[in-house]
Parts: structure tokens; sequence; C-alpha cells
């Protein structure tokens, strides 16, 4: 007979792990966040032109945000932001489409693209926001995070580049 910590021993070797990310500091401070957006930019710039930067709801939008305006300054080039809103997010998850960019913004149609979010765990709002894009006549050039937790390099084709990959070591 298996004992309980027994038992909870093996379903905690079982379950995934993961850890939480607090990077509040950079988020609640406008300076922070402009240099952590600079950073970003110029990873994104390393892959070609960009023309609209693309941020995940809700933490990616104030990097997008900030990318824009800067991808502008650096470039001379006037760059716009849209807003990608997850499955996940949408008052009714159980619809089937991977999400919806906001027609608020700017289009992604014929437009070279930035991806930006905060934190990547298992690359499926990526995914979906590369198949959003790509179905409205978007070009993702690249994807980048703050926080790389999924060790993905690339989604469907798309390079994913990151300021921080987090590991797990054994």
């Amino acid at each position: 007979m298996v004992n309980f910590t027994e038992k909870e021993a093996a379903i905690e070797a079982e379950a995934p792990v993961d850890i939480a990310i607090n990077w509040n500091s950079l988020g609640g401070n406008a300076t922070r966040l402009r240099y952590v957006s600079a950073a970003l930019s110029d990873i994104a710039l390393k892959h070609g032109d960009i023309d609209l930067v693309v941020g995940i709801a809700t933490s990616g939008v104030p990097f997008a945000t900030m990318m824009a305006d800067v991808i502008e300054d650096l470039t001379g080039t006037a760059t716009c932001i849209s807003i990608f809103h997850p499955k996940k997010h949408r008052t009714n998850p159980t619809n089937s489409d991977e999400g919806a960019i906001s027609s608020n913004f700017g289009t992604v149609d014929g437009k070279k693209i930035v991806i930006v979010d905060d934190v990547t765990t298992s690359g499926d709002t990526i995914k979906d926001v590369i198949k959003v894009v790509k179905d409205h006549g978007g070009d993702p050039v690249v994807v980048t995070v703050l926080i790389d937790k999924s060790g993905l390099e690339e989604v469907d084709g798309v390079p994913i580049e990151s300021l921080i990959k987090v590991s797990q070591l054994r």
C-alpha cells in the first residue's frame, strides 16, 4: 500500500514545474519600461525593418507602445501599434478562433511586424498571434519577449528573441 507522502511525491514529480514572474519594478516605472523597450526594439531591428508593433494583451501592450516610439526614433519611419487579444482573455474562450487583432489601432495588412509580450510559457499564444497576423496579410518578422520560459527558438518560422531565458536546473 502506498502511503500519502509517497503518493504526493509521485504526483509532484509528474506535475509541470512553473515559476511566477514579477516584473513590477520595471512595469511600474516609465523610464525603466522605456529602457527595456529600447533593448527589445534593438533586438527586433536586427531582423529587418519594422512597420508595426503588435502587443499581446494585456502585458505586451505597454512594451508595444514604447517600442513603436523607440523604433520610430531609431529609424525615422512612422511605426504604428496594434493589440492582439488572445483567446484566453476573451469573454467567450470557447470561440474556435485564435484571438483577435484590435480594429482601433494600426492594421497588419502588408506590414512588417514585431510581436511583443512580457512572458512566454508554452508558446501557444505566440502561435495564435502569428497565425492571426498572417491570416490578415501581415508579415511577422520576429517575436520579442521580456522573459522566455518556453525555450522555443522559433514558431512557424518566426524567430523568438528574449532578454531573459529561464531554464530549470536539475
